[in-house]
């Protein structure tokens, strides 16, 4: 019998995630794990994320398979994860940060060599807003499946670009040919590259699992997923955001952007470790101030 019954969705990324998390517990622990398959909302639904609010998607029914005991643990990717807590789970780790950037399946070597008017497909409203910023000449369509349609809509000529993050393609070990977008150009979304670990607050094990995490990847998470809290904004609004750690200091950049990419407002906040959630907090309050509110309240 397992020690650890550990939940994810069926995707080909989610179990290679859940592998990759299950391993090093059982590395950390030697408690031996095994995986029970979940299906969720965001899987059984064709529609945009966009119509349905993106929060929790991805999420809910793995979450419940761990407060009802059906599993143990959840393997989560962070940027799919709800800001507001539930008080039946915590999360117990968040292990070492994956690459945080997006990367842009294509044949072209870089954003300015695509042909004008090339057709870019994405279906993250932040990614949109920085396209149409970066080149508003570009035709944008949305975009659903797992990673290797994902690539493959590129490789059949669907599209002349596909937008996806760099650490779903490292997690698989697929290497498109195409380029990353420094975050000096697009900052990731909250949490991007991160995993949660997610486990009943009354597990006895949640010490043994909290082995696993990176101190420097749990507080970026923090102050990056209390900005979007205090910006009221959930998985999907086009905000960006990144943390970076350094001694014993945090600092966070962070953007808000209208979804036409025409507007955008941008702050850098620093403070402890140990404060983390403060960081992100001063960091809505300031983007707020600019004005970011607004546009915000008109993509909601």
């Amino acid at each position: 019998m397992p020690d650890l019954n550990v939940a994810t969705r069926a995707s080909a990324l989610a179990r290679a995630q859940t592998a990759w998390v299950c391993a090093r517990i059982h590395a950390a622990t030697g408690l031996v794990t095994s995986e029970v398959l979940v299906t969720s909302e965001g899987d059984t639904s064709r529609a945009a994320l966009t119509s349905f609010g993106g929060q929790g998607v991805f999420v809910t029914a793995i979450r419940e398979a761990v407060a009802d005991g059906r599993a143990d643990v959840a393997v989560h990717s962070m940027k799919d994860l709800p800001t507001t807590p539930d008080p039946r789970t915590t999360i117990a780790a968040v292990p070492r940060r994956e690459d945080v950037r997006d990367f842009v399946v294509t044949a072209s070597p870089d954003l300015e060599s695509l042909p004008r008017g090339a057709t870019v497909a994405t279906g993250s409203p932040r990614r949109v807003a920085y396209l149409r910023r970066m080149r508003p000449d570009l035709q944008i369509v949305g975009i659903r499946g797992n990673v290797d349609s994902r690539v493959a809509a590129v490789e059949s000529g669907q599209v002349h670009a596909v937008v996806i993050a760099a650490a779903g393609l490292n997690r698989l070990g697929l290497r498109p040919s195409g380029f990353a977008l420094e975050p000096q150009q697009m900052l990731p979304a909250v949490g991007q590259g991160a995993l949660a670990v997610e486990m009943r607050v009354d597990d006895p094990l949640v010490t043994d699992v909290a082995g696993i995490g990176d101190e420097s990847a749990r507080v970026g998470v923090v102050a990056e997923r209390a900005l979007l809290a205090g910006l009221r904004a959930g998985c999907s609004a086009p905000v960006g955001a990144l943390t970076a750690v350094n001694h014993d200091t945090v600092t966070l950049r962070a953007a808000v952007l209208s979804p036409d990419g025409s507007q955008m407002y941008e702050c850098t906040t620093t403070g402890p470790m140990s404060d983390a959630h403060s960081v992100g907090q001063r960091a809505a309050d300031t983007l707020i101030g600019q004005g970011a509110g607004r546009i915000l309240r008109r993509d909601t």
